[in-house]
């Protein structure tokens, strides 16, 4: 790049000069809209930035070309950058990306996570300057293990980097990081400024009130005016034999075809030769797919190019096939969970595919931006699904081919660029308690007031009130729980029970780690699997793509010996939770059954299922009936999303009806359609119930790491809070759905 060709040239210049010089090496042509952007808004103002662009837009030269411009030359003791990132795999990739750049302009940079060297650590340490690449967990261990430490480094940041942003908006780990955040603040000097790198934000005010929330006027938005590239897509259908079993399990020797044989049949046809992504849900299906590539490759005598990735693998494994994508030598295709979804540099891969029909738009676009990343090149993404056979006594919801329908609306709202905003977070008592013992272990006891300030003081976990946390904390210094105590002067101290958890490695993480088997071959690691598995000495276990025999056992330290062997089955892995879906999606899929248009990127097969599906809407009369009968229940169709079908749920449920949710609204057991209208009736004119009544009907509040600790009455308060606008909606939609014409039977 010169500056003389460049529109951007007066910005290329304001860079420091070695970096102006690296990016002539690199044979840049010029700086992408975002780039310019970004480096304006870091070198002219004091705002916190939020950079939204595409995967491959080049958003860390966005932030770091001008960050590092900022800080060149800094004497003063402590770190000047933390990076952020929810993956140990992106902090190695982008220190590979910075090192020699940060080198050249002296100024130090060191990877900070369970699996870094720990002398480039100590001599960060030693001498606390430039930048350290770090996971939240690793922020925690400091602040627990080496307050003093944490003090020296966090002290005199001038800026906090965040790496797929998105990922933290919601869920315990996003919690985890706004507490941390605040304590990082609490230690510094000055609060260092905020810079925010996603693909994925569906909610841009959300975000920065995430950012910054005491000042969101001060957060600075840049998205990404680039155009996406060019998007060539196909949907293909099929359906499983009549009374298939275990859909996902490992192919059968006996000719029976399932839908995902037939699947992988064409993902060896289509996919060989170059470098993909197929991404097939579960570690389940992940192990399912790979063991039939594989054994396709060695039918026909070819070398495999298929490999599973995904979290139960060991760290090698992972790492071996992320390389060999990125070197791109030799045709490689990853069956991935949704390791692979995040930023992780493995290169450019010709496509994408995935099995099972999208159920969020964020986790499409991201894994979409996989594909399509040089100029000029094409996104490529395969939807393969899976329907039902329907026989005579087949369920109504069978016969909507829901799996087709939502993966048209999905389509239609990618073209429309909707991404879901963050959804309700379920895990902040959990996260409010975790960060109570994690303060207490860092300073060895503290006030409840200070306690309360520090945590609940400001951003999402200030849901939690005065009163709350003086309930949580009763709950928590109980005879029961013992963790936490009290001094004669209030003093908030580890009891017993706490110091054990606060000394345990796994405190330092807020997600559940399951106890598991470890695997070897060969004295190698390939992996672990849930303890709840019963094995033993000839046990037969499909892993890591093959298939293998338990040939010994240590008990104590629990870990497997396997040989490899020809048969084998697909371990229990940890239950799969669905996806919930969004209300503008489940909209979308009406518009599907209502509309006549067959997209042009169905296959045959994809086309007669969404056939199949309107016709079965029509043949309902599902434009106006909204309760269908099913073998002695009733479906509700509220064409609602997973979180209001929820409330709503729990609302029938406190009417004296067992419910469960489907993807368009409620199922009710044992109940005519003409019962569930008069319960409907009645619930519309009755006068409203709270959403503490709701609350009161709704199970498994227990769902985040520490939740056993906290009272039930605080995570129903919480629950009650966090849904009381959707259950305000309850009495009109149970007036709308008691209205919505005939019952269908």
């Amino acid at each position: 790049m010169t500056p003389s060709a460049s529109e951007n040239s007066g910005v290329f210049e304001r860079l420091h000069p070695q970096i102006q010089r690296w990016i002539w090496e690199q044979k840049w042509d010029d700086l992408r809209d975002v780039q310019s952007q970004a480096i304006s808004a870091i070198l002219d103002s004091d705002k916190d930035i939020l950079i939204s662009a595409a995967t491959a837009a080049g958003k860390t030269e966005a932030a770091f070309l001008p960050v590092l411009t900022r800080i060149a030359g800094r004497s003063e003791a402590g770190l000047s950058v933390l990076y952020i990132s929810p993956l140990k795999a992106l902090i190695n990739d982008q220190f590979r990306r910075l090192d020699l750049l940060c080198e050249r302009m002296e100024i130090n940079v060191v990877r900070w996570h369970g699996d870094a060297p720990q002398a480039d650590k100590a001599r960060m340490l030693r001498s606390p300057q430039g930048i350290a690449l770090i996971t939240p967990e690793s922020i925690e261990a400091l602040f627990v293990r080496r307050p003093t430490a944490a003090r020296l480094l966090f002290g005199a940041l001038d800026f906090v980097v965040i790496d797929e942003f998105h990922s933290f908006l919601q869920g315990p780990r996003g919690l985890h990081l706004a507490s941390l955040l605040r304590r990082i603040d609490g230690v510094s000097v000055r609060r260092p400024r905020r810079v925010g790198l996603s693909a994925t934000i569906g909610d841009l005010p959300m975000a920065a009130a995430w950012m910054n929330p005491s000042a969101i006027d001060n957060v600075l938005c840049i998205e990404s005016s680039t155009e996406s590239p060019e998007l060539r897509l196909q949907i293909r259908g099929y359906v499983e034999p009549p009374d298939s079993e275990d859909a996902d399990d490992l192919e059968a020797d006996d000719g029976e075809r399932k839908a995902l044989d037939l699947i992988t049949d064409h993902v060896f046809e289509v996919l060989r030769g170059n470098n993909n992504l197929l991404f097939a849900g579960s570690r389940r299906r992940v192990e399912a797919v790979a063991d039939r590539l594989r054994r396709r490759s060695e039918r026909a005598n070819l070398p495999n190019e298929f490999f599973p990735h995904h979290g139960s693998l060991s760290k090698e494994l992972r790492e071996e096939l992320e390389l060999r994508l990125k070197q791109g030598d030799v045709p490689t295709t990853a069956v991935a969970t949704t390791t692979l979804e995040l930023g992780i540099d493995i290169g450019s891969v010709r496509s994408v595919a995935q099995i099972g029909g999208p159920r969020s738009l964020a986790s499409l676009r991201q894994r979409l931006g996989r594909s399509g990343r040089r100029r000029g090149t094409p996104a490529v993404l395969r939807i393969y699904l899976r329907e039902k056979h329907l026989s005579d006594d087949s369920d109504p919801l069978d016969r909507l081919r829901m799996e087709v329908v939502r993966s048209v609306g999905a389509i239609r709202l990618l073209v429309q660029r909707f991404v879901e905003p963050p959804g309700l977070n379920p895990s902040i008592a959990t996260v409010v308690l975790h960060q109570t013992l994690s303060i207490v272990a860092e300073r060895g006891g503290e006030r409840i007031e200070r306690l309360y300030k520090t945590i609940c003081g400001g951003g999402p976990l200030s849901e939690i009130g005065k009163a709350d946390y003086i309930l949580l904390l009763r709950c928590m210094a109980s005879t029961e729980a013992r963790l936490i105590e009290q001094a004669p002067d209030g003093t908030v101290m580890l009891g017993e029970v706490g110091e054990q958890l606060t000394n345990g490695r796994e405190f330092y993480a807020i997600f559940e780690s399951d106890q598991e088997w470890r695997l070897t071959s060969g004295g190698r690691t390939l992996g672990t699997i849930p303890l709840s598995n019963i094995v033993g000495v000839g046990t037969l276990l499909g892993f890591a793509g093959r298939r293998w025999r338990v040939e010994a056992i240590d008990d104590r330290a629990k870990v497997l010996s396997v040989v490899p062997h020809r048969s084998g089955r697909i371990p229990k892995f940890d239950r799969l939770s669905i996806e919930p879906v969004h209300d503008r999606l489940v909209a979308e899929m009406r518009l599907v059954y209502q509309d006549t248009d067959t997209p042009t990127y169905l296959d045959v097969r994809a086309r007669e299922l969404l056939a199949e599906g309107r016709t079965a809407f029509q043949s309902l009369s599902l434009q106006r009936t909204r309760l269908i009968e099913a073998s002695g229940d009733t479906h509700i169709l509220t064409w609602r999303g997973t979180g209001f079908n929820a409330v709503f749920a729990a609302a029938m449920t406190s009417a004296g009806l067992a419910c469960e949710v489907h993807d368009l609204g409620v199922t009710v057991t044992d109940a005519t359609p003409a019962e569930v209208k008069g319960i409907l009736e009645r619930m519309a004119s009755m006068e409203p119930l709270s959403s503490e009544d709701i609350g009161a009907f709704v199970g498994n509040l227990i769902a985040a790491k520490y939740d056993e600790f906290v009272p039930e009455i605080l995570l129903r308060n919480l629950w009650a809070r966090a849904n009381a606008e959707l259950c305000a909606e309850v009495p009109g939609v149970a007036k709308s759905l008691a209205n919505s014409g005939d019952l269908r039977t």
